[in-house]
């Protein structure tokens, strides 16, 4: 299944953690704690605030979005694609395509262990692709 999609977008989440990144995006929009797109998502990793990035693997070009991995390799923030930017779309609560978002920091958040959960899988999946 990872075939179909670019081999630059690593780490790709599988089966089992996709559907929990997409609900984690789906809380953290309706506490206001996502930014949508890839323009946001490089504005909350500059800021600091960013937690956990999000990237879809079926943007097309994928290189509007790769600057995102390097950009959350230098600030030390998890990243890690999914496979449809229209799944990612609807789960940030809006109708449109969104190829990239970024969760960000609030320290009373509901949604905190959640996120570093998360955060954690994301982390292994990288570590994993890598090695």
């Amino acid at each position: 299944m990872q075939s179909e999609y670019p081999e630059r977008a690593q780490p790709l989440a599988n089966e089992e953690v996709e559907p929990q990144i997409l609900e984690l995006a789906q809380q953290a929009a309706a506490l206001k704690q996502l930014k949508k797109g890839a323009n946001e998502a490089t504005k909350t990793l500059n800021r600091g605030i960013a937690e956990l990035v999000i990237i879809a693997a079926d943007t097309t070009p994928l290189e509007i979005v790769l600057h995102l991995p390097l950009l959350c390799e230098d600030k030390n923030v998890p990243y890690v694609f999914v496979k449809s930017k229209v799944d990612l779309g609807r789960m940030c609560g809006t109708s449109r395509n969104v190829v990239a978002c970024s969760i960000i920091k609030d320290k009373n958040s509901r949604i905190n262990q959640n996120i570093t959960y998360l955060k954690d899988l994301c982390e292994r999946l990288q570590i994993n692709q890598e090695a």
